[in-house]
């Protein structure tokens, strides 16, 4: 009899942790509104054709302090874009499935040094991803960052 127990037990984790696999290996799981470390902002991730993009959607700071108008991108290299506002700002571009919950060769610009960095998103959970930042070809010199789903 215990050894029945222990195969029906085996038997149910195997297909509990087989199931989880399948759903982070779900690249629709991405898609969805998140909460960065910071919970200063919100970022929708959105597929367009093949690809995953992040857009900010919603800031805890909207309005400049000094200024009472919208915070803008005056820090982009590119004297053009400085007046956007951050609010609707696509910040992540052109990441791909790599399969078993990585997305690839995305680039991540940060608004608050103007730099663009090469990311890579890993689904952690349902509900959590990583968001690594680096110098482009060295992945080694970046950081990475744990985000929490958004639930109303």
């Amino acid at each position: 009899m215990k050894r029945f127990l222990n195969t029906i037990i085996a038997t149910l984790l195997l297909w509990v942790g087989n199931s989880y696999a399948q759903g982070i290996d779900n690249p629709d799981l991405l898609l969805g509104i998140w909460i960065p470390k910071d919970e200063k902002s919100h970022v929708k991730i959105e597929k367009i054709g093949t690809k995953y993009y992040g857009k900010v959607v919603w800031l805890k700071e909207p309005n400049d302090p000094k200024t009472g108008l919208p915070e803008t991108d005056d820090k982009n290299p590119d004297p053009t874009l400085r007046n956007q506002p951050i609010m609707g700002l696509r910040f992540m571009k052109d990441f791909t499935y790599a399969g078993n919950g990585v997305f690839k060769d995305g680039r991540v610009y940060d608004p608050n040094d103007g730099k663009t960095y090469c990311g890579k998103i890993t689904i952690i959970s349902p509900d959590e991803i990583d968001l690594r930042g680096s110098i482009c070809g060295f992945s080694i010199l970046g950081r990475t960052e744990t985000w929490k789903r958004y639930k109303p």
